[in-house]
């Protein structure tokens, strides 16, 4: 099948490589323009712009894909279907009438459940011990489109937020290629999705990571794993930024925010339940380390409150 992709970060590759290996031609991607990034705000090409530069396939990057303008260049891609991974737009309905497969897209849970942004990251935030991808037929609402298949993926007690997006990335792209052989076949009866089941979520911010101890040490410990790569869990100690990578839940108790215990290679904070022992941190200014190696060239007291 002639293929039109559109997608903007990382999460949006696993997709494009499994498109491309089931031997689909991509005639078209479309990304999100180029960004200034880092410290010298240099300008910065989508993951997917480069994964296209790369194979020579054309690229399209229009502020705003609903423009006249815009809708028009598309139309001189002629498509069987246009994919949608993590583009970052909402497409008007003459684009989605456009194709003869009309438009799917790859969404990282198991709607209806997590419509909208970041749903990788709330489904480790709530506590889930299931996730997955949907991969819906898309209609000109957020993620309200019909259901076309969907696959669960565990949460494991040791994901992250950064490797649950590569679990989910590599699922949605295998999931999405199966779907496009049987779309293309008419084996595949959409599933209207149930309104009263639907659940949103928003974006992640940065404040989200500031970590407030008179919660229960389990949802904490959550935290840690769900907000790991970005934007980090965190709290201050003595003045500055103490970065939480890793921890272990404790049944123990204490003033919520204490320190209640510190040996060589552990330090362990009470909650509003329970007790977080730290074991992988990193200090405003310094590496990430284990807690360890930290304490051997920090001192902290028993009592310190942070």
């Amino acid at each position: 099948m002639k293929v039109v992709f559109m997608g903007t970060p990382d999460f949006a590759l696993g997709t494009l490589d499994a498109i491309e290996a089931a031997g689909h031609e991509i005639v078209l991607v479309v990304s999100q323009p180029d960004r200034p990034k880092g410290r010298g705000n240099a300008m910065q090409a989508p993951p997917v712009k480069e994964w296209a530069v790369e194979r020579n396939i054309p690229v399209f990057q229009p502020e705003r894909i609903r423009k006249p303008e815009n809708i028009e260049e598309l139309r001189k891609y002629p498509a069987d279907i246009f994919v949608v991974a993590a583009f970052g737009q909402i497409l008007p309905e003459e684009i989605l009438n456009m194709p003869r497969l009309g438009c799917i897209n790859v969404h990282a849970s198991l709607l209806p459940k997590y419509r909208g942004a970041a749903p990788i990251q709330w489904s480790i935030l709530n506590g889930d011990a299931v996730t997955g991808v949907t991969i819906m037929q898309m209609g000109i609402g957020l993620d309200d489109g019909d259901i076309l298949t969907q696959v669960e993926v565990p949460i494991t007690s040791e994901d992250t937020g950064g490797s649950l997006f590569d679990k989910l990335a590599i699922a949605g792209g295998k999931l999405c290629a199966e779907t496009m052989e049987k779309l293309d076949a008419g084996e595949i009866t959409p599933i209207p999705q149930d309104p009263e089941l639907a659940t949103h979520v928003g974006m992640i911010k940065k404040e989200l990571g500031k970590l407030d101890f008179t919660r229960p040490a389990k949802e904490l410990e959550c935290y840690i794993r769900g907000l790991n790569p970005w934007p980090s869990a965190y709290t201050k100690l003595d003045g500055k930024t103490l970065k939480i990578w890793k921890a272990r839940v404790l049944d123990k108790t204490g003033t919520p925010g204490e320190v209640i215990e510190v040996t060589k290679d552990s330090m362990v904070i009470a909650c509003g339940e329970g007790a977080l022992s730290l074991t992988e941190v990193q200090l405003e200014g310094k590496k990430r380390m284990p807690i360890a190696d930290f304490l051997r060239g920090y001192n902290v007291e028993v009592h310190t409150t942070l």
